[in-house]
């Protein structure tokens, strides 16, 4: 009798179908369109217009601040911020309550470019999901705040957490 291949019994997996996969090929391919665009208009790599976004929305903030509402680690906030400082985009100052702190708000030349950025980011999105009718976009941005709110309440073993 032949000897049984082990992965027989094995489910099968295909990367092309898991949705980790799926949703990190997409974020990815998203993200080199407008960092294309936003690198091509105002010399900007993705860290760079997300801590100015940031900053445009909330205002002056620590750098801790900003890595946790742009989703990126300190030595990417760290790099990035100071680029920006370098052409001008952002300003760093101490910290009055804290006098170890930084804050980061942004320059004249910065706001300036983010308003360049806003036309820039509606025509890179309309290109980026230009196949998607209304309902469709309204309901992959229901779905991604569900899928958000939900990894939001469990840990990394996947335990439910309360919040």
């Amino acid at each position: 009798m032949p000897a049984k291949n082990q992965n027989d019994a094995a489910p099968k997996f295909s990367l092309a179908a898991f949705l980790p996969y799926r949703l990190a090929v997409a974020t990815e391919s998203v993200g080199r369109v407008f960092a294309e665009s936003f690198g091509n208009a105002y010399n900007l790599n993705r860290p760079e217009w997300r801590i100015l976004a940031v900053i445009v929305e909330h205002g002056t903030q620590s750098p801790t601040m900003v890595g946790q509402r742009s989703a990126l680690d300190k030595v990417k906030v760290s790099r990035a911020v100071q680029s920006l400082v370098t052409k001008g985009l952002l300003r760093r100052t101490r910290d009055p309550d804290d006098g170890r702190g930084l804050l980061l708000s942004l320059t004249r030349k910065g706001a300036a470019t983010h308003a360049g950025l806003i036309p820039l980011s509606a025509r890179t999105e309309a290109t980026v999901f230009e196949g998607l009718n209304q309902a469709d976009r309204a309901a992959l941005s229901r779905i991604l705040k569900k899928i958000t709110t939900h990894l939001e309440t469990i840990d990394g073993t996947g335990t439910r957490t309360r919040r």
